[in-house]
Order: structure tokens, then C-alpha cells, then sequence
């Protein structure tokens, strides 16, 4: 079910601190932005510093392990390092893996991303971000799609405070496939100093592809016997959606976050009535100024 019900890997996440001359603000934005896909980029960024370059070093604990929020059987957390690189140019390349601690080898998959993305129009509430993704995988029978090329569009209000991107990704490998993902989020801020800053940033995220479903029928051969015949269809469906309700706390170059998420995952082919399931997750971060 894996292989078929592939969620995009998020190499990117959470917020930022620069510590020259790029106010706090603008930076945990640009950080959303481009490692989140959010689309919550101020003009004054880029007259503010017109050429930077940082390393974003991220690990992520999450309390249980879901795919597309279905239980698949093992009571497991994971635990998700990253490290991006991002330019003020647009450009922006990562790598991160996840480590579940019931599976083996442990060490599931490693990802390597690349991408590019650029604001739209006059007022620059619109953005675009283009990527691409390759997956190794630890284990060869998982690596039937190990390829993800992305296009994402998103708008956001003038005060950063909501917005939403949809991101459509054609994976390929072994086999092939579709996926679109809306996600809608909004950034409230609870504590505001000049070293510290605690926000709340809700999300909704949907997420609806192409599967492909196996059907099995019996039919006659010759007079007296049968035998089982199986027919693939591809469908494309909602696969499921998720809300995500976090607490970021930023400290000078630190990014400690804290949230909790609740899957509402939708039957598809032969399915029964799936259960929702949730988790917690803990991240810890650190920015690097190049």
C-alpha cells in the first residue's frame, strides 16, 4: 500500500532566524515559503539583501508512523533529519531521510530535492515553485516510484497571515503516478520580542491521486472449472486529509516546534471504513548564515 499510496516527502520544514540584515519576520517567511511551500515571502526581502545564502539543519520526532493516515500494523515512531541549502537567486536543494525504529533496515529512505521558486505579479501574492525529487530506498522492493517532479502555485493575503498552495506531482519509477495537494494555513502570532517569537500555524492539507486498484472475478474455463481472473483500474481519488496544529518557538537561531496531527484517511478500491488516526511531533532546528 505504500507504493501506491506515496505522499510527497516534505524535505523542507518550519521557520527561520537570520541574524544580519534581514528582519526575523521576513526570514521565518521565506523559510515557510520555500522548505514548506507556503507562500508567505515579503517584497521587503529582497530590497533589504539582494544576494544571501544559509543552511537550515532540521530533525523532526513523530510520536506514530502513518502512510497516506493509514495504521498499516506497527506501533512505530520515525524521526526525519534534514539539511537545506537555500540562495536568494530562487534556488533551493535539501536531503533528508526518515528512520522508523520497527522496520528494517531502520533507515527506510533518503531524499535528495532541488527546486526553484519566484513571486507573480505586481502586488507579489502569487508565487510558483518548480522541483524535483529522486528516493533511495533501503529496501528494493519499496522503490517502485523513486521519482517526483512538482509544480506549485500558491496565493497568500498582503498581511502573511493566510494563504494556500497546490502542488500537483507526476512520480514516476517502476510505475507512475499523480498527485495533487492543497494545503491552507494560517500564521497567528502569540509573542513577539526581539529574540523571541511564538506563533501558531494551523493547517489543512489534502491530498487526492492516482491509484491503481487490483479487482479479482472468477470466471468459467471450459464446463466444469473456473479460475481467478484480475483486472488493474486506475482511479483517482482523495486519499486523505490532515490537519496539523503546531506551536512554533523561535530564539535567535533556534526553531523549536511542537504539534499535534490528525489524519482522516478516505477508503479507496477495496478498502473498508478506515480509522483516523493522530500523532505528535517535536522538531528542533538550527540556522547556519553562509
Amino acid at each position: 500500500m505504500r507504493n501506491y499510496l506515496l505522499i510527497i516527502f516534505c524535505l523542507f520544514c518550519s521557520k527561520f532566524l537570520l541574524s544580519q540584515e534581514i528582519k526575523k519576520d521576513d526570514v521565518d517567511d521565506l523559510l515557510d515559503e520555500i522548505l514548506l511551500q507556503e507562500d508567505n515571502l515579503l517584497d521587503e526581502i529582497i530590497q533589504s539583501l539582494s544576494n544571501y545564502q544559509f543552511l537550515y539543519v532540521n530533525v523532526t520526532y513523530n510520536s506514530n508512523t502513518y502512510f497516506s493516515g493509514r495504521d498499516i500494523g506497527f506501533d512505530q515512531f520515525n524521526v526525519a533529519p534534514q539539511i537545506s541549502y537555500v540562495s536568494s537567486k530562487g534556488f533551493y536543494a535539501g536531503i533528508s531521510g526518515n528512520y522508523y525504529n520497527e522496520f528494517y533496515p531502520k533507515w527506510d529512505v533518503t531524499v535528495a530535492n532541488l527546486g526553484f521558486n519566484k513571486e507573480i505579479g505586481q502586488k507579489k501574492l502569487f508565487r510558483y515553485t518548480i522541483s524535483f525529487a529522486k528516493y533511495f530506498y533501503a529496501n528494493e522492493e519499496d522503490n517502485i516510484l523513486s521519482n517526483s517532479a512538482n509544480l506549485g502555485v500558491g496565493v497568500r493575503n498582503k498581511e502573511r497571515s493566510i494563504g494556500t498552495q497546490i502542488t500537483g506531482s507526476y512520480l514516476f519509477g517502476k510505475e507512475q503516478s499523480f498527485q495533487i495537494a492543497s494545503r491552507t494555513y494560517a500564521s497567528i502570532k502569540l509573542v513577539k520580542t526581539k529574540k523571541v517569537s511564538l506563533k501558531f500555524r494551523p493547517q489543512l492539507t489534502i491530498i487526492a491521486g492516482k491509484q491503481t486498484i487490483e479487482l479479482a472475478r472468477i470466471i468459467p474455463v471450459g464446463d466444469d472449472d473456473t479460475a481467478m481472473e484480475y483486472i488493474k483500474n486506475d482511479v483517482f481519488e482523495l486519499i486523505n486529509t490532515q490537519i496539523n496544529i503546531p506551536l512554533q518557538l523561535s530564539y535567535n537561531s533556534f526553531d523549536f516546534e511542537v504539534g499535534y496531527n490528525y489524519n482522516i484517511p478516505n477508503p479507496i478500491g477495496t478498502e473498508t471504513k478506515l480509522d483516523a488516526t493522530s500523532f505528535f511531533n517535536i522538531s528542533l532546528a538550527y540556522l547556519i548564515d553562509l
